[in-house]
């Protein structure tokens, strides 16, 4: 069993770097659908390079990022976060299942723009309203929805990739993603006091179908299969990439969804940008739609699974106890 906690001594790097070059025009999709294939099966998390984001998208969201966690806690507080999951999560106000003490880190949550005529907005499903984008600093707004186009056309691209490696329609995917719960977090996390059980985020696995983070610091650590903790520091180029539950629901665990957690001991602020790329809303995660059917997990919507996620993670829900 996995030693939880502060407990487990931290490894070296061993997770493996996949080249995405050719990814987008199919040339190399088997290929990578085998390195893909592989990386899941020994880690379940991978960096790729060569994802193609234009680097003054990158730049201009990083410096959007620090203005906006620089201003005064009364000035973020004026969008605090909504049950929608959208806006300013204060430190102190999100806690991991399991976890001794609140994670060390304050959030800006977006998602999806959609039209008050989408019919999800009509339909009032969960997750679905509107985003809350602060009046400062200007140009906010928009580097922030460039970025996420920019990583939604990466997260599909890949979703074709991991089709192709388990074995189904390379196109299996995109009926459930024609108006998908883009979910995004640019994530602030002061130093914390040496190696404790004070994490910037405590050990869990992520909600959604996967994960695509920029981290521009060190403190992100992976649980390894022998239930050691491996470090993952940031790669020049690069992103990380994982499973979330509703992958591993989906194809029944065939794509584990891995326990990782952020320790951040560099004596300076970390900054990363996470974002989740998740099918419709309304989707139901079924493994019979990838032919299992061996009743460990039942059907379930995307947004039912991830709002039942958040109600036992963060406070503004009023099931975890504040700080």
């Amino acid at each position: 069993m996995p030693i939880p906690g502060g407990q487990v001594k931290s490894a070296t790097n061993e997770l493996p770097v996949i080249d995405l070059c050719g990814l987008a025009d199919n040339s190399r999709l088997q290929a990578i659908a085998d390195d893909i294939a592989k990386a899941m099966r020994n880690s379940g998390f991978m960096y790729v390079k060569s994802h193609g984001i234009n680097q003054e998208t990158i730049d201009s969201l990083i410096k959007q990022q620090e203005l906006f966690f620089n201003q005064t806690l009364i000035e973020k507080q004026v969008i605090a976060i909504n049950n929608d999951n959208r806006g300013y999560l204060a430190q102190g106000m999100a806690k991991m299942h399991g976890a001794e003490h609140h994670d060390q880190k304050e959030v800006f949550f977006w998602g999806a723009e959609l039209d008050s005529r989408h019919p999800d907005r009509v339909n009032k499903v969960a997750l679905c309203g509107d985003n809350q984008w602060p009046e400062k600093p200007p140009g906010f707004s928009a580097a922030v929805l460039a970025y996420a186009d920019a990583v939604r056309t990466i997260g599909d691209h890949l979703l074709r990739a991991f089709a192709r490696s388990l074995n189904i329609d390379d196109d299996f995917f995109c009926t459930h993603y024609t108006s998908p719960l883009t979910r995004g977090q640019l994530i602030h996390y002061p130093p914390t006091r040496g190696d404790t059980d004070n994490f910037g985020v405590a050990a869990h696995t992520d909600f959604g179908c996967i994960t695509l983070l920029l981290q521009r610091t060190a403190g992100l650590e992976v649980l390894g299969q022998n239930g050691q903790w491996v470090s993952a520091p940031p790669i020049p180029g690069t992103l990380v990439v994982n499973i979330g539950d509703l992958l591993e629901r989906w194809t029944d665990g065939r794509l584990p969804s891995t326990r990782h957690r952020v320790r951040n001991l560099t004596n300076q602020a970390r900054y990363s940008i996470a974002m989740f790329h998740d099918p419709n809303p309304t989707a139901v995660i079924n493994p019979e739609h990838m032919g299992s059917n061996t009743g460990r997990f039942t059907p379930v919507t995307a947004a039912d699974y991830i709002v039942g996620r958040n109600r036992g993670a963060f406070t503004h829900y009023g099931e975890v106890e504040p700080n």
